[in-house]
């Protein structure tokens, strides 16, 4: 009986043991996930909808892959997505995963999954985005992002804006408003793809992990120049 007991909680332990080593990976594997479906966002918008002259003059970029946006009456929108930032040698930094929040009134009817890209004049908000959440068109002005092959979209032509926005609903280039939703840090994200001790400063500055899945996406935002 004894050795029958031993035998069940030595059994239990190497399975407690597994579950401890393989989390991380699973974690990792889920982050990565959303790396691979921002790089699929910026192939579709490529050429088409972001000049490469606003990408290469910017200093940060924020992608959104299907932000829930729609309602009735009382509508909301809610994504999970990944941050960027240029570092002073013009290199993109390692991803901070951010999520963003919303919520409006008005005619509204429906649900629709929208790819959205907000690009950055200044890395400043995106730096210091862990102090707390940043509302866009409150904290940070937000405009329509000039389009590539479309001058009659409603745009600030001056550059005026701290951020651009461009959103993509069912295959479809839409004007989706962001203004009142609320960007802040996806802290669970983080940790599971560089641990707990790291902060966003230091994933934007020093971080420099070895990951094809990043290594993708920072091709394709070189590929706008």
């Amino acid at each position: 009986m004894f050795l029958n007991n031993l035998k069940s909680m030595k059994t239990q332990a190497i399975l407690l043991i597994g579950l401890a080593f393989s989390a991380p990976s699973f974690a990792q594997n889920k982050e990565e996930d959303k790396i691979n479906a921002a790089t699929a966002v910026l192939s579709d918008f490529n050429g088409i909808q972001i000049p490469a002259q606003l990408i290469e003059a910017s200093k940060g970029i924020v992608i959104i892959p299907r932000m829930i946006n729609g309602g009735l009456i009382v509508g909301g929108k809610h994504g999970r997505g990944l941050a960027m930032v240029k570092r002073e040698d013009g290199e993109w930094s390692d991803p901070v995963f951010v999520t963003i929040t919303g919520g409006s009134v008005g005619a509204q009817i429906g649900v629709q999954a929208v790819d959205l890209v907000l690009v950055f004049k200044s890395d400043k908000t995106l730096m210091n985005i862990e102090k707390g959440d940043y509302t866009l068109g409150g904290d940070v002005s937000v405009a329509a992002g000039p389009v590539s092959k479309n001058a009659s979209a409603t745009t600030d032509y001056k550059l005026e804006a701290e951020v651009y926005s461009y959103s993509r609903a069912k295959g479809l280039f839409a004007g989706v408003t962001v203004n009142g939703a609320m960007l802040d840090v996806d802290v669970r994200a983080n940790t599971g793809l560089y641990g707990s001790k790291a902060t966003v400063k230091s994933i934007f500055t020093d971080s420099n992990i070895s990951s094809k899945a990043i290594d993708d996406l920072r091709e394709k935002l070189d590929d706008f120049n």
